[in-house]
């Protein structure tokens, strides 16, 4: 009988489109749930997008969009990603959703009613980038420790929910769970927030201030704040307490979360489903963040990479098994594309890919393309046992790593036994037993050993590779969806059709190896001529309009004056600039550039900016030269 199993991500914000951190986490989910599928489990993988805020109302005032327009776009470009990346979830769970409004009204009613929120008065130090008071202990140098932005100090009427009262029981409950949260690094941090006093919790926001949110079903001149109201999407996808889905899976859920929001799912969470009467969930699991050039990979410090670029340009399988196999999971972990590609070379090409194309060859050539039967001989069977050991060795080490989340170290088990695999092809020189007079007996045993390692492979791998995975077992014979079940020594059938596997990952050149996908913090640009420099016109400017292009989220049409003529330029500022605010502004902009299409318009030239720590701005000049003047 299968085991019911419940994994969920957190729901992304949709103030931005995917990037690595988004990336990551879903493909650890995406991998964690295709392994227990592999194992024969009853599978629920959820994932989303959080839609209500004040970021999601600042940004789309600044875009010219209304809230809901905003969240539909960027929820469907998470959307898209996930399929693009081959993302297998079982359920997309959005804020805006009546689904999702129904059960956080009943949870909050039910709280009310148990008196267990209350109207209150609060100042405090608040982020509008975390959407969240920071104590003074949290603060960094007057600023918010994620953002790195000054915090601003505001006073008003909140409801709040009595999350002091549930500390001792929460302390206690972490210590008695050593497996609560992990890694147990975070469980320790954990502890350690709880050892200063807990704050009643702020769950809503009035509506003079904000009005994007699920409304208070006991004061309708409120709005639900941020957390109260996205963490309750691991309930509400399931249909709420008393749901049959809920009830099934439920007692099984467990968190993905990256560690940047640990606090609200190890602490504020906990505390509400307490309240709530609803059952904890197993575990909370925590990844580090990625780093480029020593920062957070994330939109607000400007250092951005795409995963999909990486992705098309390397291929799916590749990319995945880079972030699943470099970062040890609750680490923090360094992106460089030339390690993305050192991996890939090494241990794709060279280790995987290799072995598959040699042993699939050799079976073709030397065996006629089927699976000859192992000779009963002991001499010819000598050499098997310990590549049969080395793959229960490797199986078992495998599944005590997914258990705990440690999809680094459940690969590296897995590169032993490729590994013993590609030693046994040296070893017994399937090519050379061919030539001896006693060499075919041995050498059907061995071919025969290539082709029930290849079938193990692409078991085992296919959480991991899922595509490369299926070229694989195609590649030896074996149709159908793969199990965990299957993957035991000696059940590959003499006279399977093999066929030759190559160009599984090919290799790549890492001197080409640049993609513009991945830019650096501070990399120097490359020095040019002062000829050079001259070829470029630039001209002041006046901004006459400006208005967003449709379906663009960052895209402005501007029409500007350089004195004598008019031209149309798009730039991509507007997540930086309201079209309002940029109306008779004098800025700089190249005036000889060929033109371009961007979005269906046509742009001619370019409007010069700078930016630095997530904030954009265009080049103005200080004194008021006339439209049309030349910049030297």
């Amino acid at each position: 009988m299968s085991t019911p199993f419940y994994l969920t991500t957190p729901i992304y914000y949709v103030n931005d489109r995917p990037h690595l951190g988004h990336a990551y986490t879903t493909i650890v989910a995406d991998t964690m749930t295709r392994y227990r599928r592999l194992a024969g489990d009853d599978v629920w993988m959820l994932t989303g997008t959080d839609e209500h805020g004040e970021k999601i109302a600042q940004a789309a005032a600044k875009a010219g969009m209304t809230p809901q327009a905003m969240a539909d776009q960027n929820s469907a470009a998470f959307r898209e990603t996930w399929r693009a990346l081959g993302i297998e979830y079982n359920d997309y769970i959005r804020t805006t959703e009546d689904r999702h409004k129904k059960v956080v009204q009943a949870v909050l009613q039910k709280l009310w009613d148990a008196g267990e929120i209350y109207l209150g008065a609060y100042g405090g130090h608040y982020c509008f980038g975390c959407e969240r008071f920071y104590t003074e202990k949290e603060i960094v140098d007057g600023n918010c420790p994620d953002h790195q932005r000054p915090l601003e100090w505001i006073e008003e009427q909140n409801y709040f929910f009595k999350m002091s009262k549930y500390q001792p029981w929460l302390i206690e409950y972490v210590e008695s769970h050593p497996d609560f949260i992990r890694p147990e690094r975070y469980r320790n941090e954990v502890l350690g927030f709880l050892r200063d006093p807990l704050q009643d919790l702020s769950i809503s926001r009035p509506k003079t201030r904000l009005e994007w949110g699920i409304e208070l079903p006991f004061d309708d001149k409120y709005v639900t704040y941020v957390w109260f109201d996205a963490l309750l999407n691991y309930v509400s996808a399931l249909g709420g307490p008393g749901d049959s889905r809920f009830e099934k899976f439920w007692p099984h859920v467990q968190h993905v979360t990256a560690k940047d929001i640990v606090k609200p799912h190890a602490i504020y969470w906990p505390c509400m489903l307490k309240a709530a009467g609803i059952p904890l969930y197993q575990h909370l699991n925590v990844h580090g963040y990625w780093k480029l050039g020593g920062h957070k990979i994330s939109k607000s410090v400007g250092n951005l990479v795409e995963a999909l670029e990486l992705k098309e340009k390397y291929g799916n399988d590749a990319f995945r098994y880079f972030v699943l196999r470099e970062m040890a999971f609750g680490l923090d972990a360094d992106f460089s594309e030339e390690a993305l590609v050192g991996r890939l070379n090494a241990d794709l090409a060279n280790d995987l890919g290799n072995l598959v194309s040699r042993a699939t060859t050799l079976i073709v050539n030397l065996a006629g393309g089927k699976v000859p039967a192992p000779d009963q001989d002991a001499a010819a069977l000598e050499a098997l046992p310990s590549l049969k050991q080395a793959f229960e060795k490797a199986a078992g080490e495998t599944e005590r790593a997914m258990d705990g989340f440690a999809y680094h170290r459940a690969l590296a088990a897995l590169w032993e036994f490729i590994g013993a695999v590609n030693r046994y092809v040296d070893t017994t020189q399937p090519w050379a037993l061919a030539k001896q007079p006693e060499g075919p007996a041995r050498l059907d045993t061995v071919l025969n050993a290539l082709a029930e390692s290849l079938r193990l492979l692409g078991i085992v791998l296919a959480p991991f590779l899922p595509d490369a995975a299926a070229r694989i077992r195609a590649g030896v014979g074996q149709h159908g969806d793969p199990r965990l079940a299957e993957a035991r020594w000696g059940r590959i059938a003499p006279g399977t059709p093999v066929t030759k596997v190559s160009g599984l990952f090919p290799r790549i050149d890492e001197k080409k190896a640049q993609s513009p996908a991945v830019k650096p913090v501070g990399e120097d640009a490359p020095r040019i001529k002062v000829e050079d420099f001259g070829k470029v016109e630039l001209r002041v400017a006046e901004l006459v309009s400006a208005e967003p292009v449709p379906k663009s989220k960052k895209l402005l049409k501007l029409t500007v004056s350089l004195g004598s003529e008019q031209r149309t330029l798009v730039a991509g500022i507007a997540e930086h600039y309201a079209p309002a605010d940029l109306v008779g502004k004098k800025v700089v902009v190249v005036a000889n550039l060929e033109p371009a299409k961007l979005m269906g318009v046509e742009s001619n030239g370019m409007v010069l900016a700078g930016s630095a720590d997530g904030t954009l701005a265009v080049l103005t000049v200080d004194r008021d030269l006339p439209a049309g003047a030349k910049v030297r």
